[in-house]
């Protein structure tokens, strides 16, 4: 019983780990390299011509999404990363989007594990099908 009491207090301490970790915006706030569109195993690259305001438009279509929110940086600045939470542990995933030009370019990516499943290049993608709407 000892053992899965200690099991059970070590999960609680990762999840809690997971939710509570400071983020450095040297690390996560960085300069989208972005060639083309690209989904690889956590995240997803994305270039998207949008005219200029591409990026004032993206920031509030991102920020009405839940568990989101700007982590660094503006669209005033040029370059916004967002920190998007998973509902149910809170695993940060992080969104970096930044104007060149007519180009906006889009950095996906998650801060823990191999694997995200889809998840970012989805979010992506489904913000990107509302800035095309917008």
């Amino acid at each position: 019983m000892i053992f899965i009491w200690l099991i059970a207090i070590a999960m609680l301490g990762v999840l809690a780990y997971v939710r509570l970790a400071p983020s450095d915006p040297e690390v996560w706030h960085v300069t989208p390299k972005v060639e083309a569109d690209k989904t690889f195993r956590n995240g997803a690259t994305r270039r998207v011509l949008t005219g200029g305001g591409g990026l004032k438009k993206l920031e509030t279509i991102a920020l009405t999404e839940p568990r989101t929110e700007i982590f660094a940086g503006s669209s005033e600045s040029g370059m916004i990363t967002f920190v998007s939470r998973s509902r149910l542990v809170g695993y940060p995933d992080y969104t970096t989007a930044m104007q060149v030009g007519e180009d906006l370019l889009i950095y996906a990516r998650s801060r823990f594990g191999r694997r995200d499943f889809g998840v970012n290049a989805a979010r992506v993608d489904g913000w990107i099908d509302a800035l095309v709407a917008y």
